[in-house]
């Protein structure tokens, strides 16, 4: 089940930043003052596997980590097979997450669900930038549960 980390690094000041951890997930979320979601980062998987769907209003969606197309258990993108492959990969996930996701809030969790699946759809053309998912700073603190 993931929980929410307390004493998260802030940045812009109209621009709030969250961070919800378990085991198998980091999900990193922007909200603006109207608590809208401007940004996320859903990192999933373990050490050298891990990978990171991000969407960001205005820009769309990223997904980082292994070369696209790589199958990784559970992840959301499959072997290069037919879109419905990709589509169930992603359904799997979004599954996991939002068992996984029972104690984040119903807004958060539901507008991340979404995405996933709306990923799914998309997936073929969603550009992979790196191949190993970087993250700044204030996402490498120890993870402190509230």
């Amino acid at each position: 089940m993931m929980r929410e980390i307390v004493g998260v690094v802030q940045g812009e000041p109209e621009i709030r930043r969250r961070w919800f951890h378990d085991e198998y997930f980091d999900l990193f979320v922007w909200q603006n003052s109207a608590n809208e979601i401007e940004s996320f980062q859903l990192c999933y998987g373990v050490d050298s596997s891990e990978r990171a769907l991000e969407w960001r209003k205005n820009r769309g969606f990223f997904h980082d980590g292994a070369k696209a197309g790589t199958p990784v258990p559970g992840g959301i993108l499959g072997d290069g097979s037919p879109a419905t492959r990709e589509e169930s990969n992603a359904n799997a996930i979004s599954s996991r997450f939002e068992f996984a996701a029972r104690t984040v809030p119903e807004e958060i969790r539901a507008a991340i669900t979404a995405r996933i699946r709306e990923y799914a759809r998309k997936a073929p053309e969603v550009p992979a930038r790196r191949r190993q998912v970087r993250r700044p700073a204030w996402q490498q603190q120890g993870p402190r549960p509230s």
